[in-house]
């Protein structure tokens, strides 16, 4: 169960940075890498005139500090679970893999990888959000994967071990992690926490090879399912998004059977489904660098600020795959994005 094992021909560090943990860490775990010392990662990484897609084929590494904010509330885009006190952090800046339908493509000029080293100021500002709850009677909940794949990382830096440390800390924080990596080989010697869930977007063969660039095939990912299940992880299954290609109910349904095939249902706490959807400015900045793929010229619509499949059309879809989920998993287990 391994994972991609990167290398860096250029990191840069911000100077402010240097007596950082975590740049030492990475400094000597890359030391044949150059060093280039900066002012500030932003000159750097948000730059005119990169090619993001020729950055993802040889990615560099960033290291720099963050400033406040360090905690955002959750975006619309994502299941919020009728929960007030969801929010997303950004340890990391982009992803080892390069899904066609990632929407950090829209978000950033650069194909490279930041990752803010300041970790005592984000468990600070989570430790805040404890104290002063929107709504008291519901957990607060934390995603710490949301613009990276925070456990495709762990071959770079221990950033999920230093994570779940936090949360083994502080029982009243819920945190998720998802992931497509295979990596669960990282942290098979971590006790599992209650109050932390794996979560794994899995998508059938065809959608792998398709649209989701360097991640591990849905075998190498559901292996790693399973072996995070039986050492007692809790399991949240990501079918999000669900891309209506030719025969798409067909390979859904044949693709559910796999996953129930290998997987206990009843060691999967819950599972998420969705549609494609992407904030329209970043699609539009996507489908504007004359994209390859063929998922941003799909017969979408616009609903606010979001590109998104039709109503009907996701409304009809996801009814029938909730129907082949029933008859593994009770229905309070199937979270879906409408």
């Amino acid at each position: 169960m391994t994972g991609l094992q990167p290398s860096f021909s250029h990191i840069y560090v911000e100077k402010k940075v240097r007596d950082f943990s975590l740049t030492k860490l990475a400094l000597s775990k890359f030391s044949d890498s150059n060093v280039i010392w900066v002012d500030h990662y932003k000159d750097v990484f948000n730059r005119s005139g990169q090619d993001f897609q020729s950055q993802k084929c040889s990615m560099n590494l960033i290291l720099a500090k963050k400033t406040k904010p360090f905690l955002y509330p959750a975006s619309d885009l994502v299941q919020n679970f009728d929960n007030p006190n969801i929010f997303y952090n950004t340890p990391v800046l982009n992803c080892i893999y390069n899904c066609d339908y990632c929407f950090l493509q829209g978000m950033y000029n650069s194909g490279n990888i930041v990752v803010f080293v300041n970790e005592n100021e984000f468990r600070k500002s989570i430790k805040d959000a404890l104290l002063v709850p929107k709504d008291p009677t519901k957990p607060t909940i934390v995603s710490i994967s949301y613009n990276t794949d925070l456990l495709a990382m762990e071959n770079i830096l221990p950033l999920t071990r230093r994570w779940i440390e936090f949360a083994k800390e502080n029982i009243n924080l819920n945190i998720e992690i998802r992931t497509k990596s295979a990596l669960i080989s990282s942290i098979k010697d971590m006790r599992p926490l209650d109050n932390v869930i794996l979560s794994w977007t899995l998508s059938p063969q065809i959608i792998c090879d398709s649209y989701e660039k360097n991640a591990p095939p849905l075998k190498s990912r559901l292996r790693a399912v399973k072996y995070a299940a039986d050492l007692g992880w809790k399991i949240r299954l990501c079918f999000d998004p669900v891309i209506f290609i030719n025969n798409w109910y067909e390979i859904y349904s044949e693709f559910i059977s796999i996953v129930f095939n290998e997987i206990e249902a009843d060691k999967v706490d819950d599972i998420t489904l969705g549609v494609f959807r992407m904030n329209k400015d970043f699609f539009n900045r996507i489908r504007g660098r004359d994209p390859k793929s063929d998922i941003y010229f799909k017969d979408y619509v616009i609903e606010g600020k979001t590109v998104v499949e039709s109503k009907t059309k996701r409304k009809e879809g996801l009814n029938m795959l909730t129907n082949i989920l029933l008859k593994h998993v009770p229905k309070k287990n199937i979270l879906v994005w409408n």
